[in-house]
């Protein structure tokens, strides 16, 4: 179920506030925002199956890469471990105007998904965004 959250990337538009989604053009393989001025696109590298997917730049000021890697946790059914690696290459310049900004980004995906593991709704996403019949009390040792 992880793994199928995060493999199409308009859920990830799906779970922005309303003011923050017209700055967003996304489909199932790419999302492109603009933020503070900045055009940032991101696109699927590849998909490995319930295993991990890959993004890369794609229009961005500065090349990255994001893995997000998910493995069955010693074969429960419903348990993952599930861990996000960056590589991004910023100059001085670039680090000291977005460095923080992506940090805060990557910290609250995983406030979030520790939220939904520990059965909360996540601060700042409205219920009502996610699917019919979603309840994060039923989500507990899911990650």
């Amino acid at each position: 179920m992880l793994y199928m959250a995060f493999a199409d990337l308009r859920n990830f538009a799906g779970m922005l506030p309303e003011d923050k989604k017209e700055a967003v053009e996304v489909d199932y393989d790419t999302l492109t925002a603009t933020v503070q001025g900045f055009t940032i696109g991101v696109k699927v590298y590849e998909r490995v199956p319930y295993s991990r997917i890959s993004l890369v730049d794609n229009g961005a000021p500065f090349g990255f890469k994001v893995d997000f890697h998910f493995d069955a946790d010693g074969g429960a059914q419903n348990e993952t471990d599930f861990s996000i690696d960056v590589e991004a290459d910023l100059n001085f310049m670039m680090k000291m105007m977005v460095g923080s900004k992506i940090q805060s980004g990557l910290d609250k995906i995983v406030d979030g998904l520790a939220d939904l593991s520990e059965g909360r709704m996540p601060e700042g996403i409205d219920p009502s965004m996610m699917p019919e019949g979603f309840d994060p009390r039923n989500m507990g040792g899911l990650f």
